[in-house]
């Protein structure tokens, strides 16, 4: 690629001016004529003149202002020393750029070489050329290729044009993603069509967390005729579905969860009891697990047995046990009197009978037909972790039905266990896995805004986000409001995609999460389009904002057309009469 074929001409209207001033990752260019300004836009690509005619610093637009008598001050500058003086003043347009790759037409026996991060500080007075449509697919041809043609992963294309953005499929999952974008900016169909490829792969194993039963238009039970669905649907099991045993129904034993869960959910920590409380349940139930081992010509395993072990007890005759010790007497020197724990645990018994009578919450105490023998969990675990040729990689979970309140437990349980059957099994045969965190703010709160609740799920999914990796775990955090997302998980997504962001707040975050170098592109994210988003990361060679592909499968999210609705659409008594049933069932009619 020469300097003729790269950008056309010099005297053509892809010339945009010369260097005026370069610090360590930017340089200012002085703008020839204000025309060309008008056709410069935010995150538009420049190439600089390199140190020979085969080399191309490549830059990204970060602004594009005018500065009449005014000397010539980067932004990094200026918030280093705002009274700093210049001696060149100037009376020209001016646009800053963020250096990010070097292009060498040849490098040594190699030709059309593109690396990320600039090589050298381009000279002062280079000049600098806008990479328009034809140069602009040539060079996106260049960064494409240096991703492997079996790794690559299709996100959308650039600008207007028809280049492809790819990304390092590897990479993405390997270092963890945020997508991040207000509602309404395209994150579900993004979601979507990321699922879309990864479904085309013989092993895919990506388990989606779907909180508002968006994505079951991804799998059979809710594709629309005439398409193909891309994973199979499970939904975590209403009170309707206790007596239809419906097969994608999902239930969490109560005995899965371990002791800081089960209290999280039980226990009030203002209680003055609450150290009585815990003390006795946790007595109880690890005799009633080495009960059911002993009972089981399990008794190998007692040696390993711990409080956590994921084994099977009945909730019922718990609650025997806390019963007889609540009303329980002694023999004291004049009789009975009351026993250690006598009246001490009848608020706890209280809220655990409220929790079992709850129809809400029997996908965890209203435990299916053979979930207590000793073989299930290994069922369980397969239907997750496994992948097969007649069935889907993708897993769609639908948490739309469960209790808010315990919400964060649920999906924290889930997602601790698949995360341990991960962790024990033998190295060279883990498949990996990535779990897709939908809204996550509302069960990955910040430590400040999360309660006992939350931070259980909080404390596996930072544990997840450090060190996932190892054992072939990885996280896509999907989230509309980032600043109530845990800075901690957020800390560790090495990619980002950042769709249009309007609240200050969440701008900062992503601000935060960027380079340095390419921070000011936050001043893009509230203009940026419906699908369009500001993408970078290990993942990618380019930083760039990009177009992302529409999926064919979309999620139930649309955005209602309240304008068109309230002028043709009715709204009928009976959907409404059915509603109200629905609620008293807790139970969609249809």
């Amino acid at each position: 690629m020469t300097t003729e074929e790269y950008v056309v001409s010099t005297e053509g209207d892809c010339y945009i001016g010369r260097v005026a001033s370069v610090d360590t990752n930017r340089a200012l260019i002085l703008a020839e004529s204000p025309e060309v300004i008008q056709i410069l836009t935010v995150s538009d690509l420049v190439a600089i003149q390199g140190a020979t005619p085969q080399e191309f610093l490549i830059g990204i637009i970060e602004k594009v202002k005018r500065s009449i008598g005014s000397p010539i001050l980067m932004d990094s500058e200026a918030e280093e020393d705002d009274e700093e003086d210049f001696d060149v003043v100037i009376d020209h347009d001016v646009v800053q750029v963020a250096l990010i790759g070097t292009y060498w037409e040849v490098l040594g026996d190699k030709r059309q070489i593109f690396k990320r991060g600039a090589k050298y500080f381009p000279r002062v007075d280079k000049q600098v050329f806008l990479i328009q449509e034809e140069s602009l697919e040539s060079l996106m041809s260049v960064v494409a290729s240096d991703t492997p043609e079996d790794i690559q992963l299709v996100l959308g294309t650039y600008g207007n044009t028809q280049s492809k953005a790819v990304a390092n499929g590897d990479k993405l999952f390997q270092r963890h993603a945020a997508l991040l974008g207000s509602t309404g900016s395209g994150k579900s169909w993004t979601v979507a069509s990321l699922l879309e490829q990864a479904a085309k792969l013989e092993h895919t194993n990506i388990i989606l967390f779907d909180l508002h039963g968006e994505y079951k238009t991804l799998t059979r039970e809710g594709v629309e005729a005439g398409k193909d669905p891309i994973a199979e649907y499970y939904k975590i099991a209403g009170p309707a579905d206790i007596e239809n045993k419906n097969s994608s129904s999902v239930f969490v034993p109560h005995w899965l969860l371990n002791k800081d869960e089960m209290l999280a959910l039980l226990l009030d920590r203002s209680d003055n009891n609450a150290p009585n409380q815990s003390s006795r349940f946790t007595h109880h139930v690890r005799e009633l697990k080495q009960q059911y081992l002993v009972e089981n010509n399990l008794t190998e395993l007692t040696d390993g047995l711990t409080i956590d072990s994921p084994i099977p007890y009945s909730i019922r005759h718990l609650l025997e046990r806390l019963s007889a010790d609540d009303k329980g007497m002694k023999q004291g020197a004049r009789g009975e009197v009351k026993g250690d724990w006598n009246g001490k645990l009848t608020r706890f018994i209280g809220r655990l009978e409220t929790k079992i009578d709850d129809k809400r919450n029997s996908f965890l105490f209203e435990s299916p037909d053979g979930a207590n023998e000793y073989e299930w969990l290994a069922t369980y675990a397969n239907q997750f972790l496994e992948t097969k040729a007649d069935s889907f990689g993708i897993k769609v979970i639908d948490f739309s039905e469960v209790p808010s309140d315990i919400l964060p437990i649920v999906i924290g349980v889930l997602t601790r266990f698949l995360y341990n059957v991960q962790f024990w099994r033998a190295e060279e045969d883990r498949t990996p896995i990535a779990f897709v965190c939908d809204e996550a703010h509302i069960y990955l709160p910040t430590k400040d805004a999360s309660d006992a609740d939350s931070r259980i799920a909080l404390d596996t999914f930072e544990k997840v986000a450090k060190e996932g990796r190892k054992y072939g775990v990885s996280l896509l955090v999907v989230s509309q409001r980032p600043s109530d997302v845990s800075r901690t998980i957020l800390s560790q997504c090495n990619n980002l995609i950042a769709l249009r962001l309007s609240n200050p707040q969440d701008q900062q975050v992503v601000h935060k999460m960027m380079p340095d170098s390419l921070s000011s592109l936050t001043s893009v994210l509230p203009i940026l389009d419906t699908g369009e988003a500001v993408v970078l990361g290990d993942a990618v060679l380019l930083p760039s904002r990009i177009k992302l592909n529409k999926p064919n499968l979309e999620p139930a999210s649309v955005t209602k057309d309240f304008w068109q609705d309230w002028s043709s659409k009715e709204s009928k008594g009976d959907s409404i009469v059915d509603a109200v049933e629905s609620l008293r069932r807790q139970s969609r009619l249809r």
